[in-house]
């Protein structure tokens, strides 16, 4: 016997943790049955796959050693309401983990009508709301036999439960009558509101670039007025100043 305080784990983790079709899987499955954590979905496996192996092993053995040993199995499965007693052993082979799932206390809870949710179910049993002959039950996680399943009920006082609240049921065709006008009147009041928008954003952009254009030729015209002189100015200069030099050559030349 092992240390109490060291228990062994009685689940195995998958092979492939970060499998994203397998999360995905795990992810509605821990949701739709109002699971902890995926540990109890794992648990569930562990206990269909133990299942599993034994027939298949027992299909590899003598056919007498099978029969005393199929009966045994076939009749564990059959009292916990997952195979019916005329069941062979390929039908061991075939069971799926929301089979099992459905035999937890949790939720059948739920499906017997004491809570409303699958999330509330699990707040009755931790809390002690449930048992199961007249005997508390605790865990969420105990897996009913066929024959208890008629004998789970409220433990002490019966839990008032509110009435579910059903949600009204939708017309499409008036939704879609309704919506009609108002979208069509959205859609002529949005372009009426870019219509008037359009020309004034035009008269905007076009003032100012007209006014630069005007202020461009204005500044062009009095650069050509001022440079034009200074010109004339500087040919005239030029001409004096070489018929000065060549009379003050003539001079030095005759002395």
């Amino acid at each position: 016997m092992g240390d109490p305080k060291r228990t062994k784990k009685h689940y195995e983790t998958p092979k492939k943790p970060f499998d994203k079709k397998r999360l995905d899987e795990e992810r509605e499955v821990v949701r739709n049955y109002g699971l902890k954590n995926k540990r109890e979905l794992w648990r569930v496996e562990t206990i269909l796959r133990k299942k599993r192996e034994n027939a298949r092993k027992l299909l590899a053995r003598p056919l007498e050693e099978r029969l005393k040993r199929e009966k045994e199995l076939l009749a564990s499965l059959a009292k916990l309401g997952l195979l019916t007693e005329k069941a062979t052993l390929d039908d061991v082979l075939t069971l799926s983990s929301d089979s099992l799932l459905e035999r937890r206390l949790q939720s059948i809870v739920m499906r017997k009508g004491l809570a409303n949710t699958i999330s509330q179910s699990r707040q009755f049993i931790v809390h002690g709301h449930i048992a199961i002959d007249g005997k508390k039950v605790s865990s969420p996680s105990y897996l009913v036999t066929v024959d208890e399943e008629s004998k789970i009920g409220y433990y002490g006082k019966p839990m008032e439960l509110a009435p579910k609240e059903e949600e009204p049921k939708k017309d499409v065709k008036k939704e879609f009558e309704e919506a009609k006008p108002i979208e069509e009147a959205k859609g002529k009041a949005e372009e009426k509101a870019k219509a008037v928008e359009k020309p004034e954003a035009k008269e905007t952009q076009t003032a100012p670039a007209k006014e630069k254009k005007e202020a461009a030729k204005k500044l062009k015209e009095v650069a050509k007025k001022e440079k034009k002189p200074k010109k004339e100015e500087t040919k005239e200069e030029t001409q004096e100043k070489k018929a000065e030099d060549k009379k003050e050559v003539k001079e030095n030349g005759n002395k």
